[in-house]
C-alpha cells in the first residue's frame, strides 16, 4: 500500500497533476474548435455575444504552479436568445401539426438511427471531452458513451414493439377503435453534470422519438461535449425538432418556464431546483414532469454479512466516480458486532484506490469538477468531527487543488449533516447500529426514497426488511451496491428522489399519451377506416407492422 501519511499523501496528490508535455498525445484535446456554436431551428449558428469559460478540473503544472486548464467557451445566452430556441421548438411542434410530430413512427425511427450512426463517428472526441470536462476516467467515459448508444438502440426496439402491439383495431360494444401513443408537445431537457451525455440523452431521445420537439439546456459542467454532436442533430432531424441553448440557468431557464409554453419538463438535478422550475410555470397542471432528483441511499451491513463482499460492493457503490452519482451509497449502517472488522477492511480498500488523471490505467480517484467542491467536502467532514466522529482511514480528507482523498468518518452522529444530507462526493459516513429498526427509522424519516442495499445471509431477516422497505424506496439491492441498470428495469424514487419512471420502455410512456380513433361499427365507418388504412392516408391510423 502507498504511504497514506497526510504529508506524503498530499505530495502524491500534487504530483498527480501533470505538466502539459506529460499528457499522452492521444488524450490531448483542443476543445476551442467547438466553442460558440449552438443549434436553433435546424441551423448551426456561431454565437457573437458574451461567452462562458469552460475550465477543466484537471490542473496542469506550469512554471511550478498548478491551475485549472481553460478548455474553451460556450455561448452565454440572454433571455431573448433562449426564447428564440423555445420559439423554434414551438414552431416545429405547431400545435401538433408540424413535420416531426406528424411523421410516421418508422420515419422517426429512421431519423434516430441516422443520428446514432453519426454519433458513433465522433465517439473519441466526446470521450476525451468527458474526461477533460468532468474528470471521469477513460474507462468510465467510454462506458458512458457506449451505454448511451445501446440505450438509444434499445429505445428504438422498444418503440417498434409498442407500435406493433398498437397496429390493430379493437371492437367492443359496437365501437371500433385503435389506440396509439401520441406526443405531448414541447419538452425542456436538462441533464446533470455527472452523466452529462447518458442522462441527458436518456430523456432527450425518448422525447424526440415519440414526436415531441425539444429544447436542450446542457449542464454547466459537461457543456462542451455536446458540441461535436450538434451537426449530427442538425442533419438527422427536421428544423426545430431539437435545439440547444447555453447560459446561466437562472437567466435563461426561468423565462422559458414562465412563458407557460413548456409541455414537458425533463430534469435531472436537485429537488430544490426542480421545485423552483415547476413553480415558475403559470399552469403547472398542464406540464408533465420527468424528474431524477436527490438521494441518500443507505447500506445495511448485518452481523452475518460476508464482509469481503460487503466491503467490495460498498467501496464501488460509495466511491465510483468519486461518489458523484445519485445512485451512490451515501451512508453505511454497520452492526456494532462487525463494525471494527468492516472498517479495517474498508479503510484498507480505500487506501488502495489508484489516484491520478482520467486517462491513466485503472485510475479510480480523479479530480472533482465542481468549483469549491473540496471546500464543501471539508465542511461536511469538519462538522462530523465536531460532533463526535473520527476519520478512521489513514489520510482521509487530504486534498490538493481538485483532488480529494476519500474520508471515512465513524461513528457519524444523527446530529451531523452527513447523516441526513446528500454529500455527493468522496466521503463515506459510517454509523454503528444494534437493531435493524434503527435502519428502518432512518429510511422512513429520510426526505429521499430511491434505493437501499442490504448485506446479510439470513433469508428470514432479509424478508422482514424487504416488506417495509418496498413501501419506502423503489429498489432494494440484496448483497450488491445501488445502481441504475440494466436499463430495462424501472428507475425512479419516492419522496424527493424522483417523479415519473425511466427505463427503456417507461421513458416512451412518460413522453407520450394514449390517444385513439373511435367510431361506431356501422358499415360506412368501417369502409372509411378501410380506405384510410389501405391507401395509407394517416400516420396515426394504420396497420403497418414495423420489422
Amino acid at each position: 500500500m502507498p504511504s497514506l501519511d497526510p504529508a506524503a499523501l498530499s505530495a502524491r496528490l500534487e504530483a498527480a497533476f501533470p505538466a502539459p508535455e506529460r499528457i499522452p498525445p492521444e488524450f490531448r484535446v483542443d476543445a476551442k474548435s467547438y466553442e460558440r456554436m449552438y443549434l436553433i431551428g435546424g441551423e448551426l449558428r456561431e454565437w457573437k455575444g458574451p461567452v462562458h469559460e469552460i475550465s477543466s478540473p484537471i490542473c496542469l503544472r506550469r512554471n511550478g504552479a498548478l491551475s485549472r486548464t481553460v478548455l474553451g467557451h460556450v455561448p452565454q445566452m440572454d433571455e431573448a436568445a433562449a426564447l428564440a430556441g423555445l420559439d423554434a421548438a414551438e414552431m416545429a411542434w405547431d400545435h401538433g401539426r408540424g413535420k416531426w410530430p406528424t411523421m410516421s413512427v418508422s420515419e422517426r425511427i429512421d431519423a434516430v438511427e441516422h443520428f446514432v450512426a453519426r454519433m458513433i463517428e465522433v465517439r473519441d472526441e466526446v470521450v476525451k471531452l468527458l474526461m477533460w470536462e468532468i474528470g471521469k476516467s477513460l474507462d468510465d467515459s467510454r462506458k458512458e458513451f457506449d451505454r448511451t448508444v445501446e440505450y438509444i438502440r434499445r429505445t428504438i426496439e422498444a418503440l417498434k414493439d409498442c407500435d406493433r402491439t398498437n397496429s390493430r383495431f379493437s371492437l367492443d360494444g359496437g365501437t371500433i377503435a385503435q389506440v396509439r401513443r401520441a406526443p405531448l408537445g414541447v419538452c425542456l431537457s436538462m441533464g446533470p453534470f455527472n452523466y452529462p451525455l447518458n442522462e441527458t440523452y436518456t430523456t432527450l431521445i425518448p422525447a424526440l422519438i415519440m414526436g415531441n420537439t425539444v429544447v436542450v439546456k446542457p449542464p454547466k459542467f459537461g457543456a462542451l461535449l455536446h458540441q461535436p454532436l450538434l451537426e449530427a442533430f442538425c442533419e438527422s432531424f427536421p428544423p426545430g425538432a431539437v435545439n440547444f441553448i447555453y447560459g446561466q440557468g437562472s437567466q435563461i431557464v426561468g423565462p422559458i418556464m414562465q412563458s407557460g409554453r413548456i409541455d414537458v419538463l425533463a430534469f435531472i438535478g436537485s429537488s430544490r431546483v426542480a421545485d423552483v422550475l415547476k413553480h415558475q410555470h403559470p399552469r403547472p397542471h398542464r406540464m408533465r414532469c420527468i424528474l431524477g432528483l436527490d438521494a441518500k441511499n443507505p447500506a445495511l451491513v448485518m452481523p452475518d454479512a460476508d464482509l469481503d463482499l460487503a466491503v467490495a460492493e460498498c467501496l464501488a457503490g460509495a466511491l465510483s466516480f468519486n461518489g458523484q452519482r445519485c445512485t451512490a451509497l451515501k451512508i453505511l449502517f454497520v452492526h456494532e458486532s462487525v463494525a471494527e472488522g468492516f472498517l479495517e477492511k474498508f479503510s484498507a480498500a480505500v487506501g488502495n484506490l489508484p489516484i491520478g488523471m482520467p486517462w491513466e490505467k485503472d485510475v479510480k480517484l480523479t479530480p472533482l469538477p465542481e468549483f469549491d467542491k473540496v471546500k464543501s467536502m471539508r465542511a461536511y467532514l469538519d462538522d462530523a468531527l465536531a460532533k463526535g466522529a473520527k476519520v478512521v482511514n489513514p489520510g482521509g480528507g487530504t486534498f490538493c487543488e481538485t483532488l480529494f482523498f476519500p474520508a471515512v468518518p465513524y461513528p457519524v452522529s444523527p446530529a451531523a449533516e452527513l447523516f441526513s444530507k446528500e454529500q455527493f462526493g468522496p466521503i463515506v459516513p459510517v454509523c454503528p447500529y444494534r437493531d435493524e429498526r434503527e435502519f428502518l427509522d432512518f429510511v422512513a424519516n429520510s426526505n429521499y426514497g430511491q434505493q437501499v442495499s442490504l448485506f446479510g445471509r439470513d433469508s428470514r431477516k432479509m424478508a422482514e426488511l424487504i416488506d417495509p422497505l418496498a413501501n419506502q424506496v423503489c429498489r432494494i439491492n440484496l448483497n450488491c451496491q445501488c445502481q441504475r441498470g440494466p436499463d430495462t428495469l424501472p428507475f425512479t424514487g419516492r419522496k424527493d428522489s424522483a417523479e415519473a419512471t425511466l427505463s427503456v420502455s417507461d421513458a416512451l410512456r412518460c413522453f407520450s399519451i394514449r390517444s385513439l380513433v373511435a367510431a361506431q361499427a356501422r358499415e360506412e365507418s368501417r369502409e372509411m377506416i378501410r380506405q384510410i388504412v389501405a391507401e395509407r392516408r394517416s400516420s396515426f391510423l394504420h396497420t403497418d407492422f414495423i420489422l
